[in-house]
């Protein structure tokens, strides 16, 4: 049988910071990672692809606000839809190219994939999830002012826009991606979190405005499709506890308990590794039984294990 892995794509893979997130730039970028991700296909793996949408949402967010009263608006469901849609199409195209480049037979698929949240969920009354670019006080303000927006300050970088980012409950269409992966295909779904969803009392579905933190979902859609593997490509090669100090010290083989305590001691910001541990432990606590972080420059030259981060069940 074969085992099916689940790969997060972070802003790395795609749109590097530093760099400018034209869509040229985003092609040539995602088609590196595309190469990387034929190593996987090779090695007998099901694929299923998610990805980060944080600069592109909030891209489409600031052409809503900017066409105010010339176009009907867009709710923030419908720009991640979008998004997704986008996004997917281009991680699609480039995974099609690499195939062909390697000569690999296998059908791609991308999903625009809804994504259960409780309504109630208290995001809703706290944003903190960040979108779009960094702005200066003054900018920010004119945005407040004029369209609503709730921002917060950034380290020092500037200040942000901040949307509701709920808990995902569930994958909405896991059944088409379990059918997908029967069929041997590469899937690629929950793009960006996926569209968040909530059901009424009636069994109706409806979007929500809210954009869900992508590892997390994707977690919670390994869990869905009993995946077996969960690897996130990031902008390190492993987890550090005491990041940045003189005493930082990579991670490379630790069980989820051991992860859970370094967790818990606040190794792991909320802002940046924090997410990415928090999915990995729901991963394999629901039955998961292996995860790997790592670098997408790690996953580009072949993703040598022993410069990643391997978590395991305890």
């Amino acid at each position: 049988m074969k085992k099916t892995i689940v790969v997060a794509l972070g802003g790395n893979a795609i749109s590097p910071e530093g760099r400018s997130d034209s869509i040229e730039n985003q092609f040539k970028i995602t088609m590196q990672t595309a190469h990387a991700l034929t190593g996987l296909v090779k090695k007998g793996y099901n694929l299923v692809i998610t990805h980060g949408n944080g600069p592109q949402v909030g891209n489409a967010l600031l052409r809503v606000e900017l066409s105010k009263g010339k176009v009907p608006d867009l709710p923030l469901y419908i720009c991640v839809a979008d998004v997704q849609g986008g996004m997917g199409f281009m991680i699609e195209q480039c995974l099609i190219n690499a195939f062909k480049l390697k000569g690999i037979k296998k059908p791609i698929a991308t999903l625009i994939t809804q994504v259960l949240v409780d309504k109630n969920d208290p995001s809703f009354i706290n944003p903190t999830k960040f979108v779009g670019k960094f702005y200066t006080k003054e900018e920010v303000d004119y945005y407040i002012k004029n369209f609503g927006w709730r921002v917060k300050e950034v380290n020092g970088k500037g200040w942000r826009r901040v949307v509701p980012s709920p808990m995902p409950l569930g994958i909405i269409n896991k059944e088409a991606i379990k059918e997908l992966l029967r069929k041997d295909f590469v899937v690629i779904a929950v793009g960006g979190g996926g569209i968040p969803v909530y059901i009424d009392k009636k069994g109706m579905i409806h979007g929500v405005d809210a954009v869900i933190d992508k590892d997390i979902a994707s977690a919670v859609l390994a869990r869905d499709i009993e995946a077996d593997e969960f690897l996130i490509l990031t902008g390190e090669e492993k987890i550090y506890l005491n990041y940045g100090e003189i005493n930082q010290k990579p991670l490379h083989r630790v069980t989820a308990d051991e992860l859970e305590k370094y967790y818990h001691e606040k190794h792991f910001p909320p802002g940046s590794m924090g997410p990415k541990v928090q999915a990995v432990l729901y991963f394999l606590k629901h039955k998961g039984k292996k995860a790997i972080i790592t670098s997408v420059e790690n996953a580009r030259e072949g993703l040598n294990e022993s410069r990643a981060t391997i978590i395991f069940p305890d």
